[in-house]
Formats: C-alpha cells, sequence, structure tokens
C-alpha cells in the first residue's frame, strides 16, 4: 500500500472511530455520534441504527442522498448497523458499566463550559 492509500486508509478509519481533523489527528470525538459501548442498559437497536446513518451522511456528505444515490446509501447504512451490532457484542471490557444519566450530565456541563450556556 502507498502512502497515499494508507493515508486515505487512515482517514477513513479516524472518521469511523468519530474523531475530526486537527492539525494532528486526535482523539477528539464528533459529537454526533456517541458512544453505545459499556452501557446499563446496553445500547438499542435504533441507538445503533442512528449512528450508522450519522456515520454513512459523514462519509457520503450526504444528509438525504438523491434518489439515484438512496439505495446504496440505504444500503451502506444497514451494512454499518451490521457491522455495529457486531462488533458492540464482541468487545469486552472489565470496567463497570456506565450510567446513561451521569454521562449525559457531564456532556451537559462540557457544552455549558465551551458555549458559556448554563446547562439545563
Amino acid at each position: 500500500m502507498n502512502s497515499r492509500a494508507s493515508r486515505g486508509a487512515l482517514a477513513i478509519y479516524a472518521v469511523y472511530l468519530g474523531w475530526t481533523r486537527h492539525k494532528t489527528w486526535e482523539a477528539a470525538m464528533c459529537r454526533n455520534i456517541k458512544t453505545l459501548h459499556n452501557f446499563k442498559p446496553p445500547a438499542t437497536d435504533d441507538e445503533v441504527r442512528a449512528s450508522a446513518l450519522q456515520f454513512v451522511r459523514k462519509l457520503s456528505g450526504f444528509n438525504r442522498p438523491s434518489k439515484a444515490n438512496e439505495a446504496a446509501f440505504n444500503r451502506a447504512v444497514e451494512d454499518v448497523t451490521h457491522a455495529a451490532h457486531h462488533l458492540l457484542d464482541a468487545l469486552v471490557t472489565t470496567a463497570p458499566p456506565r450510567d446513561r444519566d451521569v454521562e449525559a450530565a457531564k456532556r451537559k456541563a462540557r457544552s455549558a463550559e465551551r458555549f458559556g450556556v448554563a446547562a439545563r
């Protein structure tokens, strides 16, 4: 694989992980794609599909595809959803499951700090 292809593969992998591109690749999570692993209760099918939809939107650059691209777009969403389910089922951890309410409160606090708006 040449270096150009390697950079392309890295870029696709980074987008898959939800990273954004800065001057260097940092583990900055895309705000629209949320972590689904290690929560109690586990992620629902709807949450996994919503994450897959967001990923395909990011890759394709389409919020809503044209009629000509609709079949490919929908097939990609289903394929990514399937892959995400396999990934979540295969992951193991010794960490205790995270609480959704606590994580939501942390996100609100970070948002308030970032934008200077009181958390609701």
